[in-house]
């Protein structure tokens, strides 16, 4: 297998990471030269890692290509490349559909995915649309798949995805709280960290039940969390939540 990246950001790294500490069988891979920091780690960390200074060149030689650029990028070269028929296509870019990218690279053969950088530890969620059966051979290794028929349905993991930065927040308030109170850092940062992974393990285990289920059974009458819940919940915290997500959907969905 033959795979191109034209953009070496944060996801797309972490893709060939992913890759790379799954069981792929991967005879090379092509990537491109427009964030040289990553791509020369890249290439010192993995032989099968080779970067092309020119986008025709990747495409030439790869089976399949990942966009992970911007889509202010996207729109600018795109239109100037030759994508073959035979070429398969994977689009990262956020707010570019499906049939501007058809457009675009003049090539049908194109599902655009949603991975999260855990993906670089083959955990998390990737999202792809449309349903595809090479797409999905190749992603099930990095972490679970998430089918959606869809477009316009598949904009809405958009919002949910992000929530990192303020997942990481969460985590690292709660950290700091307790070092402030005189916890030692490294205590507190371990704490804190194989709290909300036993949490989230918790959470895949009983996801069948529904969240809501989850939430009532970590609570007792009068109890610890149930007093920050409903302070929370006074606070508005949760309408200020939704707001938020409400507010990436209808920018992705521009």
């Amino acid at each position: 297998m033959i795979l191109g990246f034209i953009g070496t950001g944060k996801i797309s790294s972490s893709i060939i990471y992913g890759i790379f500490n799954s069981k792929l069988k991967i005879k090379r891979i092509y990537i491109s030269s427009r964030n040289r920091n990553i791509a020369k780690k890249l290439t010192k960390n993995f032989r099968q890692v080779k970067i092309l200074n020119n986008n025709q060149e990747i495409i030439n030689k790869s089976s399949t290509i990942f966009l992970g650029i911007t889509p202010s990028v996207g729109e600018k070269i795109l239109p100037k490349l030759i994508f073959s028929k035979k070429k398969k296509i994977i689009s990262l870019i956020s707010t570019i559909n499906l049939e501007k990218l058809k457009k675009i690279t003049k090539n049908k053969n194109i599902v655009r995915a949603i991975p999260l950088p855990p993906i670089k530890i083959n955990k998390g969620p990737i999202v792809i649309c449309p349903p595809n059966k090479n797409t999905k051979n190749l992603l099930k290794y990095l972490g679970t798949v998430i089918e959606i028929g869809n477009e316009k349905l598949s904009h809405k993991f958009w919002s949910t995805a992000s929530i990192m930065a303020a997942f990481y927040e969460t985590l690292n308030i709660s950290s700091n709280w307790l070092i402030k109170k005189g916890i030692n850092k490294n205590i507190a940062n371990n704490y804190i960290a194989e709290l909300f992974l036993s949490l989230s393990q918790d959470a895949v285990n009983k996801k069948s039940q529904g969240f809501k289920k989850l939430v009532a059974d970590s609570q007792t009458p009068n109890g610890l969390n149930m007093q920050v819940l409903k302070e929370l919940q006074k606070e508005k915290y949760y309408t200020k939540f939704i707001k938020a997500l409400e507010n990436i959907n209808r920018r992705v969905n521009k």
